[in-house]
C-alpha cells in the first residue's frame, strides 16, 4: 500500500520516505535486507564491519543493483583501516555512515571528508553531547532494552535526556524496545525524529538468519535475555543460553586461550591477516581501555555470532537480541513491516490528537 511520505529532520537528512532505520547488525544486515528496507521507504544500513574491503565494495554494489534509494553502511570507529574503507565507500557513492558507538572527532572528520553524514549511537546523555560537539550529524539514542551492545539506561529515560541535550541541533532517533507503529508514535511524541530497530528487522523474511534460529527468537520471552560482558568484554544483550552462561563463568585465562585457538578460523572468515587482528586488538586496548581478557573475548565474538546467525549452528548459542523479541510473533516481509508501522503510527497519533481536539472522545485501545 502506498502511503504519503513523512517529514522529519531524519527523513530530510537521509533522503528517505519514512523515519524508520534498520540498523547495521553484524552478519545480519546484508545486501538483501538493506535493499529491501530502502525500497520500502526506510533507511537500510549495511553491516560493513564483518566484511573485508573487497567484500564491502562488492556488497555495496549488490545493494545498488537492487535499489536506487539511499542506504547507509555501519562501521566501527576503531577499525585500523577505517580511512581506506571510507575512501572506498566514497568512491561507491555511499553518503550515510553509522557507528554502533560514539565516533571520535577524528572519525567524524574522516566521514565528512568522504562526503558522508555521520550517525553515532549512544547510551548516555554525555556521549550524545560529546559526539554532537565533534560534528556528528545525527544521533541514535539506544536504551538498555536494545540488542547487542547496550547501556544501562532505559529508552524512556535516555530519549528525553538526549533530546534535551542535543535535540535542538541534530536529528535524534530512538532505539531500544521498538517494534510497531505505536512505538514510533510514542518516540515522535517524545520529540524524536524517528526510530531505529534491529531485532524487529532480524525477524523478517529478507533477513539472512536461518528460519530455525529465527524461531529461537520468536520463542524467547521478554525475560529470556541477559546482559553480559563475557562475550566480547562489553555489555551486550543476548538470548540466555547455556553457552552464554558458560562464557560468563569462564575466567580471563580461559578467554585468552580460546581466542588463540580461533584466530586462524577468524582469518578464514574475514580475510583479515594476523597483523590486522593484532592491530585491531591493540586499538581496543589503547582507545577503549579493554583488558587482555576482554580483547581475547572480542576476538572470539565474530565467529560465535556468525556460527549462530549465518551458519545456523544452534549449539553456538550466541544470539544478540533486544528484549523486544518477547513481543514479536511473526515474520513479515520488510515491506509489510514498514507499511504496518506507518499505518499504526498514523492511527496512534490520530487517537492522541482526538483527545486534545475532543476531550469527550476518549482514548482507548484501537488497532
Amino acid at each position: 500500500m502506498s502511503r504519503r511520505p513523512w517529514h522529519t529532520r531524519a527523513t530530510e537528512l537521509f533522503g528517505v520516505r519514512y523515519p524508520i532505520v534498520q540498523t547495521g547488525m553484524g552478519w545480519v544486515s546484508g545486501a538483501g535486507l538493506t535493499a529491501a528496507t530502502a525500497n520500502a521507504g526506510g533507511l537500510g544500513i549495511l553491516a560493513g564491519v564483518t566484511l573485508s574491503a573487497e567484500e564491502l565494495r562488492s556488497t555495496v554494489r549488490r545493494v545498488r543493483e537492487r535499489t536506487d534509494a539511499p542506504f547507509g553502511v555501519n562501521l566501527r570507529a576503531d577499525l585500523p583501516d577505517l580511512g581506506d574503507r571510507l575512501a572506498l565507500l566514497s568512491e561507491e557513492g555511499v553518503r550515510i555512515i553509522s557507528f554502533a558507538g560514539a565516533p571520535t572527532p577524528r572519525t567524524v572528520e574522516l566521514v565528512h571528508e568522504a562526503g558522508a553524514v555521520c550517525v553515532g549511537t549512544v547510551g548516555m546523555r554525555r556521549h550524545a553531547e560529546k559526539i554532537v560537539a565533534a560534528g556528528a550529524d545525527a544521533v541514535i539514542a539506544q536504551g538498555g532494552e536494545g540488542g547487542g551492545h547496550t547501556g544501562p539506561v532505559p529508552t524512556t529515560l535516555l530519549l528525553p535526556a538526549v533530546l534535551d541535550a542535543v535535540g535542538d541541533r541534530v536529528p535524534v532517533l530512538a532505539a531500544g524496545g521498538f517494534f510497531d507503529g505505536r512505538g514510533m508514535a510514542a518516540a515522535l511524541s517524545f520529540g524524536a525524529d524517528g526510530i531505529a530497530m534491529g531485532t524487529r528487522f532480524l525477524l523478517t523474511q529478507e533477513s539472512r538468519v536461518p528460519d530455525h534460529i529465527k524461531r529461537r527468537y520468536l520463542d524467547t520471552g521478554p525475560t529470556g535475555t541477559v546482559v553480559t560482558t563475557a562475550v566480547d568484554g562489553m555489555s551486550q544483550r543476548l538470548i540466555r543460553t547455556p553457552v552464554v552462561d558458560r562464557l560468563a563463568d569462564g575466567g580471563p585465562l580461559r578467554r585468552i586461550l580460546r581466542a588463540a585457538t580461533t584466530i586462524p578460523r577468524l582469518r578464514e572468515v574475514t580475510g583479515q591477516p594476523l597483523s590486522a587482528s593484532l592491530r585491531e586488538g591493540w586499538s581496543m586496548r589503547r582507545h577503549q581501555g579493554r583488558s587482555l581478557a576482554q580483547v581475547a573475548a572480542a576476538a572470539n565474538a565474530p565467529l560465535l555470532i556468525k556460527a549462530s546467525l549465518v551458519d545456523g549452528d544452534d549449539s553456538a548459542g550466541i544470539l544478540p537480541t533486544g528484549q523486544v523479541t518477547g513481543n514479536i510473533d511473526d515474520l513479515p516481509t520488510v515491506a509489510e513491516l514498514i507499511d504496518g508501522i506507518v499505518g499504526d503510527a498514523a492511527r496512534a497519533l490520530d487517537r492522541a490528537r482526538r483527545i486534545t481536539d475532543d476531550p469527550e472522545s476518549g482514548g482507548g485501545h484501537e488497532r
